[in-house]
């Protein structure tokens, strides 16, 4: 099950947050244990960090928001150490924050160091991309992060079923590019390869917040375009070396894209105006947005299609 979403306005912003929960809400009886949303805004000269210092089900002891807050103030810490000027670390919820920093260094040791706070995982991290995951379905997801109202230009999101892991925020979707800033996957399917490829990622590395085979698309994907790669020739290749029955949305700070294995097993449908590109795995995702009766047609087996603004 699970069903996935992706919207991309190509000729100004709108409010993706609302559309997104639209979308998401609409195939709700594709995965009720969480909802995941991976949004972007207009590009900004600070590194918006979104991360969380307790799991939604954690247990709440005699000194939980006691630990929350050393931990809190132990990450704002290493935000001055590593040499970051913080602009705003604000509490979306119980255990989930939003900071705003200006930083030139490397990303890969900011996220490492703050990941080594107790309980810490850095969800995303970049100039435009916001990722946003909770239990619950779309709507609790939006209400809680108060996500109505986020301007933005483009978003994928994910509502997911827990069939191969627990039901938590580690794993939902969608998944950060760990440590490459403003990428993120969504994905419906699986990897048959996929211990095959954390391992040669993580020999090349990479360390993996996660058991999800997501995540690795993610990975690739990043690392290939760190190489040179566009995002859409990182895709064609992923085709050839990622084996498996899936189809995944992909989604850099200036580019929306979708790819379909060769079995094209996974459902989905498109639907393309002028300004504006929308997808899901169910049509009426995306009527959930438009409101109307719209034409859609589905992506072939084997073909990467990718959208930039």
């Amino acid at each position: 099950m699970c069903g996935i979403a992706g919207i991309i306005h190509r000729d100004g912003s709108s409010d993706v947050g609302t559309e997104m929960t639209r979308m998401l809400q609409s195939m709700k009886h594709r995965g009720p244990d969480s909802a995941g949303y991976a949004l972007f805004g207009e590009p900004s000269d600070l590194v918006v960090i979104r991360f969380k210092l307790a799991d939604a089900n954690d247990p709440r002891d005699f000194d939980f928001k006691e630990r929350l807050e050393r931990h809190r103030q132990e990450v704002e810490s290493r935000l001055h150490k590593i040499g970051a000027s913080v602009d705003r670390v604000e509490r979306e919820t119980e255990y989930a924050y939003r900071a705003t920093v200006r930083y030139d260094g490397d990303m890969k040791a900011l996220a490492d160091y703050l990941e080594d706070v107790p309980s810490c995982e850095v969800l995303s991290l970049g100039h435009s991309l916001e990722i946003v995951k909770d239990l619950g379905d779309a709507q609790e997801v939006s209400d809680l992060y108060r996500l109505g109202g986020f301007s933005g230009t483009h978003a994928i999101g994910h509502v997911r079923m827990a069939t191969e892991s627990d039901v938590d925020i580690s794993g939902a979707h969608p998944y950060w590019a760990y440590p490459f800033t403003d990428v993120a996957v969504v994905h419906n399917g699986q990897l048959t390869n996929y211990f095959q490829w954390k391992r040669r990622l993580e020999f090349s590395g990479h360390r993996f917040q996660s058991e999800c085979d997501s995540e690795i698309i993610a990975v690739y994907l990043a690392e290939k375009m760190a190489d040179g790669d566009s995002l859409e020739d990182a895709m064609h290749k992923s085709l050839d070396e990622l084996d498996g029955v899936f189809t995944y949305m992909a989604v850099t700070q200036d580019a929306l894209g979708v790819a379909k294995d060769e079995m094209a097993a996974k459902p989905l449908v498109l639907y393309e105006s002028d300004g504006m590109v929308a997808m899901a795995s169910e049509e009426i995702a995306i009527r959930a947005v438009l409101g109307r009766e719209i034409d859609t047609y589905d992506p072939y087996e084997r073909q990467v299609l990718v959208w930039t603004r």
